[in-house]
């Protein structure tokens, strides 16, 4: 009786097993395997460089089978993991070929589209990678030709020089603030943004020949900027700045300090070394107006603006777009370009932006020194 029973189980798995595969190919479940199909193209062409597997018959059986028992899904990974190696699919090219072409398209199209996407950023990742490699290369001749035939020094070396130079100015240097307290207004996209900002600020100023003492204010330790900080500039908090969670007026008296910022009228001539100069840490996604000058004001001191309109002219451009706003990393190249060099017309010519639709007026070219 037991052993008629277990043929009886044998013979309705089989017949479980080819009714399975029938209605797996005529019935709803035929949706199922085709969108799953797609997945696996989708898995399998954003991970061309792994070695492939083979999708087989049997999994697919077996995870119907488990479909329609209604099982948890863990089960069903449980059950076909021995099969595929995650991420190491290749589909199996007899099923492959009984799906319908109309099926074939609309997935293909679907796949390619977003791989023509993925191309066209990873294309313009490259390119703007260029442009900057082209940048720091131009830079850097510059350099050398300012140096002369002076003798290759080690990175322990240069380093070394790089943390002497970096701890004199924060005696001697001209001193800039970054004021970050408008970051409670800010998403975590634009902190972010912020962060990368501030990395690449300390960067300049590490390379600069003559550095300047750098202060953050109203940067708390508990603050999303912080962390944020913390997270993605490695050695962050080693770095020669000194970051406190004070106002800039706890910091500074009022008298010395002027407030960088695109809305003033007074544009700024000169970097005087008695006096403070600081710049709104914010990045507004939404473009609100004059929110730096409104923390100046705030404040009750001195404001400035680079000198764009003085020294630069307006390009034509398609889309007719003209800004004078920068990050904050961007006007802190140009006043070390302009510390090094004393021409503005030279620091806007290396460090302004070219999106922005302003070029150098070839009037001012050579009316500094």
């Amino acid at each position: 009786m037991r052993h008629t029973h277990e043929k009886s189980s044998e013979q309705s798995s089989g017949s479980l097993q080819e009714s399975v595969i029938y209605f797996f190919r005529t019935h709803s479940l035929l949706y199922f395997y085709r969108r799953l199909i797609c997945a696996i193209q989708k898995t399998w062409i954003s991970a061309p460089s792994k070695n492939n597997a083979v999708f087989s018959h049997d999994m697919i059986i077996k995870l119907a089978r488990f479909t329609m028992a209604y099982s948890p899904f863990e089960t069903i990974v449980n059950e076909i993991s021995e099969d595929v190696d995650v991420l190491h699919i290749e589909l199996d090219t007899d099923m492959a070929e009984n799906r319908p072409e109309k099926e074939d398209a609309v997935c293909s199209k679907n796949v390619l589209r977003k791989q023509r996407r993925w191309e066209r950023q990873l294309a313009a990742k490259k390119s703007k990678r260029r442009e900057e490699k082209q940048r720091r290369k131009l830079n850097r001749e510059q350099h050398l030709d300012c140096n002369g035939d002076a003798p290759q020094l080690t990175k322990r070396v240069l380093k070394a020089i790089t943390k002497e130079r970096l701890a004199e100015a924060q005696s001697t240097g001209p001193r800039l603030c970054v004021d970050l307290s408008m970051t409670d207004c800010m998403s975590d996209k634009e902190i972010s943004r912020l962060a990368g900002q501030l990395r690449r600020l300390y960067g300049s100023n590490k390379k600069a020949t003559r550095p300047f003492h750098l202060f953050l204010t109203d940067l708390r330790e508990d603050s999303r900027l912080y962390r944020e900080c913390v997270r993605m500039n490695n050695g962050f908090l080693s770095y020669a700045i000194d970051i406190t969670g004070e106002s800039c007026l706890d910091v500074f008296t009022s008298e010395t300090i002027i407030y960088l910022t695109p809305d003033a009228e007074q544009a700024l001539q000169s970097v005087d070394p008695d006096k403070v100069y600081v710049l709104g840490g914010l990045v507004d996604e939404s473009i609100q107006k004059k929110l730096s000058l409104s923390r100046a004001t705030e404040l009750s001191v001195l404001t400035a603006r680079l000198p764009i309109d003085e020294y630069m002219t307006k390009k034509n451009n398609p889309k007719n777009f003209h800004s004078k706003i920068l990050a904050i990393n961007q006007v802190f190249d140009i006043l070390l370009t302009f510390c090094d060099t004393g021409s503005w017309t030279e620091a806007f010519r290396r460090w302004f932006p070219l999106g922005k639709g302003f070029i150098v007026d070839p009037d001012t070219t050579n009316s500094q020194s």
